[in-house]
């Protein structure tokens, strides 16, 4: 069961998809507007938010922005649009998952059962990855690098969490859109490029004369303890 937020502005979908969860175990907080929408996740926790993009006043993008500005609930999209071009927009955003329209309420579950299986961490158990002067705390989802807090996006502290969850071990970009991106398709290597250079910026390396971070080329990367 799941706290959701559902963000739809279409009154037959929204009547239908709250009533199914609800019945599948989900509470359910269905709100049909933008405005509506963030007074919700400013005013509340929700473990969910499901996100449509064709929103009466604001576009579903800006309410993603600001979800992901805000919280770290997941995020899953619920578009009619399917181009590669932007589906990998919606993803870099901050998307957690997408569904494209017309989709079913089991589907739905399905992707919502997805996403809490990834994000939940179990809050009695230090789940602290250290790595060196590295420490990532996924509960409170915070860093911290030689003591200093340090300020990572969504997407930059998942790209973290996965290789420091697999320090020493060469992890493929593909394996990195898969599990960051949830881009199992591929082809954007550029996305996990860009990503690892803003890290990278933020752990005070470079590829050229990296610290925590190796490439590997024409393989991956891997995450190593500091000489």
């Amino acid at each position: 069961m799941a706290d959701v937020l559902l963000v739809e502005d279409d009154s037959a979908i929204r009547i239908a998809l709250s009533r199914a969860l609800t019945q599948l175990g989900h509470v359910v907080t269905p709100v049909a507007t933008g405005a509506e929408a963030m007074a919700a996740i400013t005013s509340h926790n929700h473990e969910v938010v499901l996100l449509d993009l064709g929103l009466p006043d604001i576009d579903g993008s800006r309410v993603l922005e600001v979800t992901r500005a805000l919280k770290a609930a997941p995020v899953i999209v619920a578009t009619a649009r399917d181009d590669e071009t932007e589906v990998i927009r919606l993803l870099d955003a901050g998307a957690d998952d997408y569904l494209v329209k017309p989709f079913s309420a089991a589907q739905m579950d399905a992707r919502i059962r997805a996403v809490l299986r990834r994000t939940r961490v179990p809050v009695d158990e230090d789940q602290r990855l250290v790595v060196g002067g590295l420490v990532l705390d996924p509960v409170g989802r915070t860093v911290v690098l030689d003591g200093t807090p340090l300020e990572l996006t969504r997407k930059e502290f998942d790209l973290l969490h996965l290789l420091m969850q697999r320090r020493g071990e060469v992890v493929s970009k593909q394996a990195l859109l898969t599990e960051v991106w949830q881009q199992p398709w591929g082809g954007a290597d550029r996305t996990v490029d860009v990503h690892l250079s803003w890290l990278r910026r933020k752990l005070g390396e470079t590829a050229a004369e990296p610290r925590f971070l190796i490439s590997v080329r024409g393989v991956g990367v891997k995450l190593v303890e500091p000489a």
